[in-house]
């Protein structure tokens, strides 16, 4: 039996097969589609440019939106004493701030402390006005007393965030020189 299926395949497998003619891909189809896509594309950016009126107005301004504007300042250029962190909310609703996170980075190793307020006094979490500005300074050797390796990392950043975790802000500068340029 196995050889008559063997033979039967054999004699199958060998007979003429006839094909239809196939036809090539249809690539003047795939262009047209391309060619009226890219048109209508440039027909709405022409259309946005010259009628302003036809813009749409984007959704955020239909929600508060919390915005703060982070800056960080130190009093030298290089070992600096202090630094001064300076956070105005330049969004439409009003801020709860967190406390701000105080970073110091050494590329490999990271530092962290949370700044609680200055001068023995505690005001965070901070609420704050839209449109006000709030300003913190920061004494440096407060922390190199704490721990004296901190004066070899060369980066501090201050991290910013609402009372819900949420990061509104960050900023970074350099306290000693480095050989790495940024």
């Amino acid at each position: 039996m196995k050889k008559f299926l063997a033979i039967l395949s054999f004699s199958v497998s060998s007979l003429p097969l006839f094909a239809q003619s196939e036809i090539g891909p249809e690539g003047n189809k795939l262009f047209w589609v391309g060619l009226v896509l890219l048109a209508f594309g440039a027909g709405f950016l022409l259309a946005k440019k010259r009628f302003p009126s036809f813009r749409t107005k984007p959704i955020q301004s239909l929600f508060s939106k919390e915005k703060v504007h982070v800056l960080l300042e130190k009093d030298a250029k290089y070992y600096p004493d202090n630094l001064k962190l300076t956070v105005k909310n330049t969004g439409n609703a009003d801020v709860d701030l967190d406390q701000p996170l105080l970073v110091f980075d050494n590329f490999w190793l990271k530092r962290k402390f949370k700044i609680k307020g200055s001068d023995k006094r505690q005001f965070y979490p901070l609420y704050l006005d839209k449109g006000r500005t709030h300003v913190l300074d920061i004494d440096i050797y407060r922390f190199y007393r704490h721990d004296k390796r901190l004066k070899k990392f060369p980066k501090v950043k201050v991290y910013i965030r609402n009372v819900k975790g949420k990061k509104l802000g960050s900023r970074s500068v350099f306290l000693r020189k480095t050989l790495i340029k940024f």
